[in-house]
């Protein structure tokens, strides 16, 4: 009887571990500044579609979505957006599934005019 409840516990473990989305993450991003129009690339794992919904730059106060160009597991590729002002700015991810998250993450861009 024992060993049919810790079967049962190992089961129920491994299907809410295969259950849970792996978390996105931006490592780095190439260039590290652009003016109003130019293409950015950030480097990271998980950042399909399946994962990110939308990117935003962030200043702690403001958030100004960018376009997506580009969207791979481990690389996305945005158009610094007329929105944006002259800054510095933090990226920031929204995450798809059923409990959506805002993350922001530890990569920077400076906006130039």
């Amino acid at each position: 009887m024992k060993l049919s409840l810790i079967v049962s516990l190992l089961l129920a473990a491994s299907v809410a571990v295969r259950a849970q989305q792996p978390m996105p993450r931006m490592t780095t991003v190439d260039p590290g500044n652009g003016k109003i129009g130019d293409v950015i690339t950030v480097a990271g794992e998980n950042l399909q579609k399946e994962q990110v919904a939308k990117v935003y730059l962030t200043d702690g106060k403001n958030d100004v979505i960018v376009d997506i160009t580009e969207q791979t597991p481990t690389a996305i590729k945005f158009r610094i957006p007329a929105k944006a002002t002259p800054g510095r700015f933090a990226l920031m991810l929204l995450t798809t599934g059923k409990d959506p998250k805002l993350i922001e993450q530890p990569v920077k861009v400076t906006v130039e005019q």
